[in-house]
């Protein structure tokens, strides 16, 4: 009795021999692109070490979107046999140690095979644990954590603080890109609005145990007294009340013991807090500043429908939906702010500093003192916006004669 091969259905021999070289010894790699009505959808396997035990890693695309999956042996013998009972025109190729095998499946179902030489490869089974390299990893973290609450007995992230931790993080990832530590013996950090002190905490102590400075100390400022007296019982809990000093106070009000301060932070403080935190830091002439910034509430008063301004008339349309002209009045802030500290001396950036996911307020502001102020360059690009807009941005208005008289250059 003979039987009839369906149109694209593989060689029987064929499919043996690929059976034989992904769940042999020597497999490196198997990937399968098949392209129907001018969509792409591609599947690789290969194999990994998860745990100390084999499995196959799958990475299936589907016109552009992408799902990865992992499987165990017997999983995978299944895949493979869905990847060799595809229909339609396809190409295959398999990598393994001793060689490889192409496959082309043409739009007739006509089989074009070729193998390669015999080679001598190495097939390298790589472990694929995910261990994060997070700053949080790199010192014992794990007292901090349990203190703070992100953390439960066991020492497991609890659910609800995964965006906080991921924050915290990310925040000492920005700060050990941006701070230069060699040789320093000394630092001083004020975090503007500390709340919880979460941040204030780790920065405590990555800055001492990571960035190995012998001398550390934060400052974290909030006007709400509950939380400093929780921060403060937390600080003397990790012992570090020596080190991380809690001040109920206005950032505007607070003067750090000592007078020099090297950098300055603020994680989510509202509005015109922000402002201020910048603003602080050019006052007490900070090298660094690092701000993500929160709500922002000051250009809307300002900017939408029926207002003054050439801008506000281009954009009405814009302005008209309330959530549109808050994410624009956002951007300008934020823009604004860049500009302003540019002027004043900052390498500044604005960056992304944390996934949506953590939270929606992921913009940074990264700043490093160190270039000539009032250069025309940054002075033109921000009158050009604030004029255009008509604003005056609290920003301005807040460092007064330490920015006009760089201004007034250009009036």
């Amino acid at each position: 009795m003979s039987f009839r091969m369906e149109r694209f259905e593989l060689d029987v021999a064929l499919k043996e021999e690929i059976r034989a070289r992904v769940l042999g010894e020597g497999f490196m790699k198997i990937v399968q692109t098949l392209r129907r009505g001018g969509k792409v959808f591609r599947i690789a396997m290969r194999p990994v070490e998860i745990g100390g035990e084999r499995k196959f890693q799958a990475e299936m695309t589907d016109d552009g979107r992408v799902m990865v999956k992992n499987f165990s042996v017997d999983a995978a013998a299944d895949g493979l046999e869905e990847i060799l009972n595809q229909k339609g025109a396809r190409d295959l190729h398999l990598m393994t140690s001793k060689g490889d095998l192409h496959l082309r499946v043409t739009k007739k179902g006509r089989q074009l095979v070729s193998r390669s030489a015999e080679m001598d490869r190495v097939a390298v089974v790589r472990p694929h644990d995910r261990v994060k390299k997070l700053p949080l990893n790199e010192f014992d973290s794990s007292i901090l954590l349990r203190v703070c609450g992100i953390s439960d007995g066991t020492g497991k992230v609890r659910a609800s603080m995964r965006g906080k931790y991921d924050q915290v993080n990310e925040f000492l990832r920005a700060v050990g890109e941006t701070v230069k530590a060699d040789g320093v013996e000394s630092f001083t950090v004020v975090d503007c609005g500390c709340g919880k002190a979460y941040l204030t905490l780790a920065l405590c102590c990555y800055l001492s145990e990571v960035l190995k400075i012998k001398a550390v100390k934060v400052f974290g400022v909030d006007r709400r007294a509950d939380v400093i007296a929780s921060a403060r019982d937390m600080a003397a809990r990790l012992d570090l009340a020596e080190r991380a000093i809690f001040e109920e106070s206005d950032i505007a009000t607070f003067v750090p013991d000592g007078g020099k301060v090297d950098m300055v932070v603020s994680l989510h403080a509202c509005d015109t807090a922000t402002d201020e935190a910048l603003a602080k830091a050019v006052e007490w002439k900070a090298r660094y500043v690092l701000s993500a910034p929160c709500c922002q509430h000051e250009l809307q008063k300002a900017i939408g429908p029926g207002k003054s301004g050439e801008g506000s008339a281009v954009f009405s349309g814009l302005l008209r939906q309330s959530i549109l002209r808050e994410r624009m009045c956002d951007i300008l802030t934020d823009s604004f702010r860049a500009m302003i500290m540019r002027i004043l001396g900052f390498r500044t950036q604005v960056v992304e500093f944390v996934s949506h996911e953590a939270t929606a307020r992921n913009i940074m502001l990264r700043c490093e003192y160190g270039v000539k102020p009032g250069q025309s360059g940054p002075i033109g690009e921000y009158l050009a916006l604030r004029d255009y807009w008509k604003v005056v941005p609290w920003l301005e208005t807040r460092l007064g004669d330490k920015l006009s008289r760089y201004l007034e250059r250009y009036l």
